[in-house]
């Protein structure tokens, strides 16, 4: 039995209909070579046979009048609640009638009586392809969490045909961590009154950074939040029905321009971003004055520490002005970021924890109230990148090819935007409601911002004749 930390349970909390809080992945595999048409249908009976269930696979929510939820063991799991199959016809098996499923797939809320995850094996796709499409509540782990996991249970070569199937592998550094966990209940009070007066002086010197930046005496040390235009197609009230688009970039390419410009991938990643979110709002009839907002997930995990739960902070981040220039966008977008970094460094991850809860709190309690239409929001958008395994994977010899991230909606926001990178690829991936329009429009703007930033630097670095 685990309790919840706050930040998991905040996502049980603002759970909805409209609003389900799980994420998840779309992997796209290609069969082995001679390999039969049955091939994924045949993987699917396989899975089904591994029916030795681990932890947190095998957890259920167990909520308490007298005390805070918990997660509870269950004694059997029955797979076929879990594991689905379903196969596209010929003629309706294209990249976009994948997409459709997927987000038809993504939209209902995980059952809270079992255990809260799915796998669904999509077979039939164009060009020898299937895919296997996981979501699990995102109150059992963070992002980066469940990525550790996938490639735990993947095999490295074509050749080892293992089944190790997501939920059969004991992850050994999770049960480290709920050991860990254990011990760490069993501390003394002055550690813990330690532990919170750490907090609050954390929280104190984000309160005075936010401060100084409200009154506009010091500059993008944090971006302050619910300041953002809330006059865009991107903010409003999360309605049910979703949408799902992809764009992606040869890493190679984003290495160059980082070794250009001296720069990091989430630099050239919000750049593109930055500039297909303003072709995006422009097309929509928009001309935003100001820099777009986004709220940005980081990792307050130390160093090594690994373990179930969330372990994250959401900040607030100021992009370019609006520029012409993708060269200048990221320069602003990089002293920008550089800011951010050094704000957090200086402050006690617990402090960020108790400030992302804040502010949640606010925009999820103006959601619930029906307010979103007519409050700012934290931000325009939420964008996340999470670091995956930079070699090929296998599943019974068939390799992974992509894998796009599907992530939940945050109060007030009707797109949300991951980035993953894996096997020589950076993927994003773009969720949002029914609502938000031409969403796949966005997805292409985003390779031509890449492009256009790619010529940018290229420019720039032109050698004087």
């Amino acid at each position: 039995m685990n309790k919840l930390s706050l930040l998991d349970l905040a996502f049980f909390i603002a759970e909805s209909e409209a609003s389900p809080k799980h994420v998840g992945g779309l992997m796209i595999y290609k069969r082995p070579a001679r390999s039969p048409a049955a091939f994924a249908a045949d993987l699917y009976q396989d899975l089904l046979g591994v029916t030795d269930v681990a932890s947190p696979f095998n957890r259920v929510i167990h909520f308490s009048l007298t005390g805070m939820p918990t997660w509870e063991e269950v004694a059997s799991v029955d797979l076929e609640e879990h594991l689905f199959y379903h196969k596209l016809r010929r003629g309706k098996n294209r990249r976009q009638d994948l997409y459709r499923l997927v987000s038809a797939l993504h939209q209902p809320m995980l059952d809270r009586a079992r255990p809260l995850w799915e796998v669904h094996v999509i077979d039939g796709l164009s060009e020898r392809r299937f895919a296997l499409y996981v979501k699990m509540h995102h109150a059992s782990a963070d992002g980066v969490t469940m990525v550790r996991w996938a490639a735990e249970s993947l095999a490295s070569t074509a050749t080892d045909l293992r089944l190790r199937p997501l939920w059969s592998v004991r992850h050994g550094r999770a049960d480290g961590k709920a050991k860990q966990a254990r011990e760490k209940m069993t501390q003394s009070l002055l550690a813990d009154l330690s532990g919170a007066g750490t907090r609050l002086l954390g929280i104190a010197r984000l309160a005075a950074m936010l401060a100084l930046e409200g009154a506009r005496l010091t500059k993008n040390a944090i971006s302050l939040p619910f300041v953002a235009d809330g006059n865009t197609p991107l903010t409003g009230q999360v309605t049910a029905g979703r949408q799902f688009a992809t764009a992606s970039v040869s890493m190679a390419r984003v290495k160059l321009i980082c070794a250009r410009t001296r720069s990091t991938l989430n630099h050239v990643a919000l750049t593109c971003l930055d500039g297909a979110l303003h072709h995006y709002l422009q097309d929509e009839g928009v001309d935003l004055k100001r820099p777009i907002t986004i709220q940005m997930p980081v990792n307050l995990r130390r160093e090594g520490e690994h373990g179930t739960g969330n372990k994250i902070g959401i900040i607030q981040v100021e992009l370019s002005p609006p520029t012409d220039d993708p060269y200048v966008r990221l320069r602003n977008i990089g002293f920008s970021l550089r800011n951010v970094r050094s704000m957090i460094d200086s402050v006690a991850p617990d402090a960020i924890e108790s400030y992302t809860l804040i502010t949640g709190v606010v925009a999820q309690l103006a959601e619930m109230l029906g307010l979103s239409e007519r409050l700012p929001p934290i931000g325009n958008t939420l964008v996340s990148n999470i670091p995956g395994p930079p070699e090929f994977l296998y599943i019974k010899g068939a390799r992974m090819e992509e894998l796009h991230p599907i992530s939940t909606l945050p109060a007030g926001n009707l797109l949300n935007i991951t980035l993953f990178s894996y096997a020589g690829q950076l993927f994003f991936g773009l969720i949002a409601t029914d609502e938000l329009p031409n969403l796949e429009r966005l997805g292409l703007y985003v390779s031509e911002a890449f492009t256009d930033l790619e010529q940018s630097v290229l420019d720039a670095h032109q050698p004087l004749s």
